[in-house]
């Protein structure tokens, strides 16, 4: 993950994107743990309830499940959730009626 934040959104939103971003490059698979909270708060120098707060919206998500004891797990089917999800929002944008007009350059 990219060690710098923008200041255009929240940090535990950027957070968030990063690991839905590693889950659709296939960084990490179904059933895979992600990273203790504490680790990731240490290592990109973030308070550890940003990093909760950006899992929280995963779980909330229903891409990633908590073990109690063990930590944090990538669903499954995560993967193609997204792929769905970002399908509709592309054809929500681009899909018939929207002002966009179609040209081959896109």
């Amino acid at each position: 993950m990219d060690r710098e934040w923008n200041d255009s959104q929240p940090i535990y939103r950027q957070l968030r994107d990063r690991v839905v971003a590693m889950i659709l490059d296939g960084v990490l698979k179904e059933g895979d743990p992600l990273p203790s909270v504490r680790n990731v708060a240490a290592e990109y120098r973030v308070n550890p309830l940003t990093v909760l707060k950006g899992y929280q919206q995963l779980v909330d998500e229903g891409l990633v499940e908590t073990r109690r004891g063990l930590g944090m797990f990538i669903n499954a089917g995560a993967r193609s959730l997204l792929l769905r999800a970002n399908g509709r929002s592309f054809l929500v944008k681009n899909g018939p009626g929207s002002k966009r007009p179609f040209s081959g350059s896109d």
